[in-house]
């Protein structure tokens, strides 16, 4: 019987995280260590290098039940490179623990492909996301401290916006009243919960280029309005600088390594259906200015993460990618012709033409829409056939598009060197990232993105979400990138949509302000900011033993 990913991970010989260090010229002034295989790099020493690295961004098909290995594929991509003799950094989002617990399981690469130590890195890791939920935590607790206090701001209770986090998928928590009890535990009143991973700390942490920066952003965030309807944010209750403070050791990337030893910059894990999915700016940052190629991921598919990537993250960062890898399996493919994951081993030719459109559009819009050099990295599983894989290769061919079988799950780097070889040579050739939308009103940014990634008809806003938008551009927050959160499974906003689909429209929900990541969030279909757990969570089989060893997380 093959061994699990943490059977793989837990026998590994692992670096002293100062010999990863070393590799990438790193001192050990410039390193804060986190026991013997984990560490922090200190940024504020980088400061005057220049990026000189090549972007390597991996995306991917829309997720199914199958899976698609888009970081086992991005991990083994940056140790391919390294076989080849090339300075390769690793920058990816850390795990959330409501996945872990939850369906998905860990975000550690899988096979001989993973980031180690994954128990670590899936758990707790150095405490980033502990920090951010404790921020905004903290500024929850100050927002309601000011209203029992006497309410100076004249705060409206019924028009308070932010909600606390919690690191975990708890759908009992999505809607509470608080505050009961009588006058000395505060004003009752209807508030929620998000997952940490969607608290805009979260994108301000990773949009951040420093601290002073963190401080300024968390100070714009708005957290409610008054009753003449003017927006307060966390500066009016002068909570950044304490926010701040809670952060300040957080903000530094982590470092570890992959199980051939190269550098892994891990930092920041915001969710792409209803966040910005990227690692923080400064971990890619460091990335490039440390390595001569940088590998890097957007989550969940490309019409998400990866839009999200060039239209958010480029935007504000400057960084631009100098190719994309765009992920997808037979299976998953098969799935999206129609097939139910019992019958995805078997040959299924019909099946799989049905489910190309999928592929064929989001590598179409990388190119098209995005304007980058695109490769299709097809995850290897045993039971695809040479017929099968001919047949995707044949279809993105005829896009103009070259197909790279990967087999980093199975064989680690060495299974990713016809990948990294494509990637060097897009990498050689010339580009220039372009944005789906420029900035303007709120509306026309939607529906560009509707129109433009998703292939919809158009978009339309709810009563609710179009008074949103009259009031937001009122308040002048009008010039900023959009951030959808949409289903991860579909091109549209019904999840049971796979495919290509056509002849469809958005719709726009809820529309708020995050002021402080400098985005505006346009809600769609029924997507939840709080997921819950499913009939049988991961959580059931996960154990430790009697000497601390982790068991049953993958």
């Amino acid at each position: 019987m093959p061994m699990s990913d943490i059977e793989i991970a837990q026998q590994a010989e692992l670096w002293p995280i100062a010999k990863v260090a070393d590799t990438l010229g790193i001192t050990d002034d410039e390193l804060i260590p986190y026991g013997r295989h984990m560490a922090k790099v200190d940024v504020t020493r980088l400061a005057d290098r220049p990026r000189k690295a090549k972007v390597v961004l991996v995306t991917a098909i829309n997720p199914t039940p199958a899976g698609e290995g888009k970081t086992t594929t991005s991990v083994g991509l940056a140790d391919a490179l390294r076989r080849m003799g090339k300075s390769s950094v690793l920058a990816l989002r850390e795990p959330s623990l409501g996945p872990v617990f939850g369906i998905k399981g860990g975000a550690a690469g899988g096979g001989y492909a993973q980031v180690v130590p994954m128990e670590n890195i899936n758990l707790h890791f150095t405490g980033d996301f502990h920090a951010i939920g404790a921020a905004n935590n903290l500024l929850a607790a100050m927002l309601d401290n000011h209203i029992k206090q006497g309410n100076e701001l004249g705060i409206d209770p019924r028009r308070i916006t932010w909600k606390r986090v919690v690191d975990m998928n708890d759908r009992q928590l999505r809607s509470i009243v608080c505050g009961l009890g009588g006058v000395a535990n505060g004003m009752p009143r209807e508030d929620g919960f998000d997952i940490t991973v969607a608290s805009e700390v979260m994108a301000c942490f990773c949009l951040a280029t420093s601290i002073r920066d963190l401080k300024e952003r968390l100070g714009r965030i708005v957290v409610g309005y008054t009753y003449d309807r003017a927006p307060v944010t966390a500066h009016d209750l002068h909570a950044e600088g304490a926010m701040a403070a809670l952060l300040k050791d957080a903000i530094s990337p982590n470092l570890v390594q992959t199980l051939e030893h190269t550098p892994a910059l891990v930092h920041g894990g915001p969710f792409a259906n209803i966040a910005h999915g990227c690692n923080s700016v400064m971990a890619t940052d460091v990335a490039a200015k440390l390595g001569d190629y940088v590998v890097t991921e957007a989550g969940f598919g490309a019409d998400l993460g990866a839009e999200k990537f060039c239209d958010i993250k480029c935007r504000m960062s400057g960084i631009r990618p100098d190719a994309c890898v765009v992920v997808a399996t037979v299976r998953a493919l098969k799935h999206n012709g129609g097939v139910p994951k019992a019958a995805l081993s078997e040959e299924n030719l019909e099946a799989l033409e049905a489910g190309m459109p999928n592929l064929l559009r989001h590598v179409g819009n990388m190119r098209d829409v995005f304007g980058l050099p695109v490769v299709v990295a097809i995850n290897a599983f045993p039971t695809d056939t040479p017929a099968e894989l001919a047949l995707v290769e044949r279809r993105c061919q005829e896009l103009g598009v070259n197909v790279a079988l990967s087999e980093v799950w199975a064989k680690g780097g060495e299974g990713g060197l016809a990948l990294a070889e494509e990637v060097v040579r897009l990498c050689e050739q010339p580009s220039e990232l372009r944005f789906a939308y420029e900035l303007g009103g709120i509306r026309e940014s939607v529906e560009a993105i509707a129109r433009r990634v998703y292939h919809a008809d158009g978009a339309d806003f709810t009563p609710a979400a179009a008074k949103q938008v009259a009031q937001l551009e009122e308040q002048g927050f009008t010039n900023m990138p959009v951030c959808m959160a949409k289903t991860q499974y579909s091109f549209t906003d019904d999840a049971k949509r796979l495919g290509a689909p056509e002849h469809f429209r958005i719709t726009v929900r809820s529309v708020k302000v995050a002021a402080g990541a400098g985005f505006i969030v346009a809600l769609t279909g029924n997507i939840m900011t709080m997921p819950g757990l499913p009939r049988h969570p991961a959580a059931e089989s996960i154990d430790v033993t009697d000497d601390g060893r982790i068991t049953g997380l993958f």
